[in-house]
């Protein structure tokens, strides 16, 4: 690309920021956890008509994916998750073609007095932009959608097709990218924008979620002893769980992208519920857990491990061994995916373009990280070979209380990805 073009791609993400940031915040505004993504999604619908895409927005058909692979089973029926999905078609298609994808789906605030401000009123402050899903991904999407509006700006598009996605179901399953690629939205290479600080992420673990429901004796708390307490045997199980966590963490188990983490194995007791009265021994509960597995770590073999830890301590209960718990798999069945085991042709030539606008950019090379959680990168690489480059702004408290996103690194993340569009696919007049 010659030095012009670039200089003109880096003045336009500049001379366009400033909506970009009000863009973010319109958008931040929505409170779009998983089954209320429907305002927003009709707010990106929007966007993408009015810059010229072609809009294909259409509900999930849980019947369409629940046989392909990467599929996570899900409770209840899916009549409120809609997908958004803008194509650019390329007059001339000399380059090669791109997607562009990122969730729209946020994850509960928590409790909202525990934020310094309300998570869906966002608002700038020092150089930070605030709010439920600002970093987790909403900063991504926009970059994605401003780099776009930056090549418009100067007279040119992508010389290849482009198929920019706002997808569901990120933060729980992923089937929401999984319904793109069985709408039948394939390309040479696929760019996500998380917010892991201008890295590359070059490997990431898989996710596994749980549910565990104990069944207990209930009586009067007078002749507790006569009873069971559902509560109380949850804990053998967890303490069984955690000692899993540490056999998977053990250096002879790891990812050669893992191999210098410390802990990079986590498992989470996220949600636990039971019991129906103070003074009665608790006939039931139900916990749910979420455990990470290595790239290459096989699924069907860790949901083994895990539900015969589950059973084995449940064994040595006296009253569980005749009453065992039920596993019941829903949400993330994740594999971990390793941009890094990808040697292909295309894979390369995509880092080498990403790593090419980044130092324009930023004037050091593009660093590369291992994460220890999942994105939707793995439904590209692993089942439609496509090399998926995880590459977003810096975010801080995502999942937390305060989410927000840096501008400066929104701002950089929108002009290196604006200038890998214009690299990877080429460019042509409008």
């Amino acid at each position: 690309m010659d030095t012009d073009l670039q200089t003109r791609i880096l003045n336009a993400v500049d001379d366009l920021f400033d909506a970009e940031v009000a863009f973010l915040g319109a958008l931040t505004a929505y409170p779009s956890t998983r089954g209320n993504e429907q305002g927003a999604q009709e707010f990106m619908a929007e966007a993408l008509a009015a810059r010229g895409l072609e809009v294909d927005r259409w509900q999930i058909d849980l019947d369409k994916i629940r046989d392909l692979p990467g599929f996570s089973p899900v409770l209840g029926d899916y009549d409120d998750a809609v997908n958004v999905v803008g194509s650019h078609r390329s007059t001339t298609r000399k380059g090669r073609s791109l997607i562009l994808n990122g969730h729209i789906d946020v994850v509960p605030t928590g409790p909202l007095d525990m934020w310094d401000s309300p998570p869906f009123a966002p608002h700038v402050d020092d150089g930070w932009l605030y709010g439920r899903g600002a970093g987790d991904m909403k900063a991504g999407l926009v970059s994605n959608l401003f780099a776009l509006d930056a090549l418009h700006r100067i007279g040119v598009a992508p010389a290849a097709d482009l198929f920019f996605q706002s997808v569901v179901e990120e933060e729980c399953t992923g089937n929401g990218a999984l319904a793109c690629l069985e709408r039948g939205y394939r390309a040479d290479a696929v760019l996500i924008p998380e917010p892991f600080e201008e890295k590359l992420v070059t490997a990431q673990l898989g996710v596994i979620w749980a549910q565990v429901r104990l069944k207990g004796l209930p009586t009067h708390v007078a002749y507790a002893g006569s009873g069971a307490n559902a509560i109380e045997a949850a804990i053998p199980l967890i303490a069984a769980l955690h000692a899993l966590e540490e056999r998977w963490n053990a250096p002879a188990c790891r990812h050669a992208g893992f191999a210098h983490s410390h802990h990079p194995i986590n498992l989470n007791i996220g949600k636990i519920e039971g019991g129906d009265w103070a003074s009665s021994v608790p006939a039931w509960c139900v916990f749910d857990l979420r455990i990470a597995i290595y790239p290459g770590q096989d699924l069907e073999q860790a949901k083994a491990e895990i539900e015969e830890t589950i059973l084995t301590a449940a064994r040595g209960t006296a009253f569980l061994c005749n009453a065992l718990p039920e596993v019941v798999w829903h949400g993330f069945l994740a594999e971990g995916y390793a941009l890094a085991d990808d040697q292909s042709g295309a894979a390369r030539a995509a880092i080498a373009a990403l790593d090419t606008a980044h130092r324009t950019v930023n004037g050091t090379a593009l660093e590369h990280s291992a994460i220890t959680c999942t994105t939707d990168a793995r439904f590209f690489g692993l089942y439609a070979d496509t090399p998926a480059l995880v590459y977003g702004p810096r975010a801080e408290a995502i999942h937390g209380f305060n989410e927000r996103v840096e501008l400066e690194s929104l701002r950089r993340i929108t002009q290196s990805t604006a200038l890998f569009i214009a690299d990877w696919c080429g460019v042509e007049k409008i």
